[in-house]
């Protein structure tokens, strides 16, 4: 005979990469004790929840709780699909265990389901996360399909450099420094042609946009401050035609320009309507830390 108990889990909403209300990149994030979900309930969480990931954390050890654990599975479900990393709702996952559940571990170990451990951990008002950099290599961008998912994203936009990440099925497109940023903010993809491009994302599962920056093209924060580089993230093959603030993207991002700036502290921001900064560093190890800002938005409960 079936069961018919209902099991009541905390559910919250985080704003990641800002210290905003209602900017950043919003994710949910579910906490889980020992006993875990299914895959189709996890997936139909995160298309009630509608937001480009929701994050499931789940307690590993016996005898722990999530004020007193360090160690914690995660995986991410975007509203269609379950993805192999994503940096702006590990970061929000962060937060809740440190600012809302009170967790007093000064680093957190994730243990992922396709990309090994990732790290977070507490420094003043940001929270750091160590991923993993993911090289690149130049990219041939008269080959299908990158030759048409560059008409398809950036039009005849100038473009200054083709990069491709072939672990992450990430392909960079480094435009001209001479755009400006109301040009860059503004140019508007086809999603559709992005996507008929390489219908199965067998090549391209996620495209970067990028420039340098500089006080040229206006790549500046509020104060004034120049951005190393900025970016826009889309996936539609993943149901996200444009991410905010993606921290994953970074861990590809930092390793490029790294070497093109030769420096290895990066001060980055994601354009969107929403927008996000990050503080990169990138490691002799082959790993980069990304770090950022969080605000909870919304605690509350779900039945399942």
């Amino acid at each position: 005979m079936a069961s018919n108990i209902k099991r009541v889990l905390p559910l919250y909403t985080v704003d990641a990469f800002t210290n905003k209300a209602f900017s950043g990149n919003p994710a949910a994030v579910c906490l889980l004790d020992h006993q875990d979900l299914d895959d189709d309930m996890k997936q139909k969480i995160a298309s009630e929840m509608n937001l480009s990931e929701t994050a499931y954390v789940r307690l590993l050890n016996d005898g722990e709780s999530s004020e007193n654990a360090s160690s914690f599975e995660i995986r991410w479900f975007t509203p269609t699909n379950e993805v192999p990393l994503c940096g702006h709702a590990t970061l929000a996952s962060a937060a809740i265990l440190f600012h809302v559940v009170g967790n007093k571990s000064e680093k957190l170990t994730f243990q992922t389901k396709m990309r090994g451990d990732v790290f977070a951990s507490r420094h003043g008002n940001l929270i750091s996360l160590d991923f993993p950099l993911y090289d690149t290599e130049k990219q041939d961008g008269s080959v299908k399909p990158f030759k048409e998912v560059i008409q398809a994203t950036v039009g005849k936009m100038a473009v200054q450099d083709l990069q491709y990440s072939a672990e992450t099925k990430t392909f960079i497109i480094r435009l001209d420094d001479s755009i400006t940023r109301s040009n860059f903010d503004g140019f508007s993809p086809d999603f559709n042609m992005m996507h008929s491009a390489d219908p199965d994302g067998n090549a391209v599962a996620f495209v970067i946009v990028a420039i340098k920056g500089s006080l040229d093209n206006g790549s500046v924060d509020d104060t004034g401050k120049v951005y190393d580089f900025k970016s826009r993230f889309f996936s539609p093959w993943n149901g996200i035609d444009e991410d905010p603030v993606t921290g994953s993207a970074h861990a590809v991002l930092a390793s490029y320009w790294s070497k093109q700036l030769q420096k290895k502290t990066l001060y980055a921001h994601q354009a969107s309507r929403r927008g996000g900064d990050l503080h990169l560093k990138v490691n002799d190890n082959g790993r980069v830390d990304i770090a950022g800002e969080a605000v909870v938005i919304l605690k509350g409960q779900i039945t399942v």
